[in-house]
């Protein structure tokens, strides 16, 4: 079974960080963001000071700079796998792109989860509360199952190559 805890680096408008734990599906209704920091203690921090939330796959020892080892906040080349490719600026300026699903948690969730460009980095998925963004942007959608085309012709079926009922010799 799935621990409901994942490892997270919590970056700050006010650019410190807190690594530790929290729960899997974020719930935004919560007027906070709670985690369990790697001493035991529960922290709890408001959403409006939250810049974003990295899922890791492991916290810094050395690192107190940059602890996501996020190097890579914009794709150089299109993206292979399917989503919404967007791109969007931070409140405090910060540009960020993504991929994220193409479904109803664009609308209605309170925040974004999203595919960095770099999937090799520490970084696996990074949340974005709502109130951290000022502008998003679709840049394409990648991946989007092609609908069945149209004949040129209109609804004119195109006749068999080889009937069934033609006589054989």
């Amino acid at each position: 079974m799935a621990s409901q805890r994942k490892p997270v680096i919590v970056r700050k408008f006010s650019r410190d960080w807190l690594a530790g734990y929290t729960d899997a599906t974020l719930a935004g209704g919560l007027p906070s963001l709670e985690i369990l920091d790697q001493v035991g203690r529960v922290i709890s921090i408001g959403w409006d000071a939250v810049k974003w939330v990295c899922f890791v796959r492991d916290f810094p020892t050395a690192e107190q700079t940059n602890p996501e080892r996020l190097l890579q906040k914009t794709f150089k080349v299109r993206p292979r796998a399917s989503g919404l490719w967007l791109r969007m600026t931070l409140t405090d300026g910060d540009e960020l792109e993504g991929l994220a699903a193409n479904d109803r948690s664009l609308v209605d969730g309170a925040g974004l989860l999203l595919t960095p460009p770099d999937t090799r980095s520490n970084t696996q998925r990074i949340y974005v509360p709502r109130g951290s963004i000022q502008t998003l942007e679709v840049v394409s959608l990648i991946g989007a199952g092609r609908g069945k085309r149209a004949s040129a012709a209109g609804d004119i079926p195109q006749p068999e190559l080889f009937p069934d009922d033609l006589e054989r010799d």
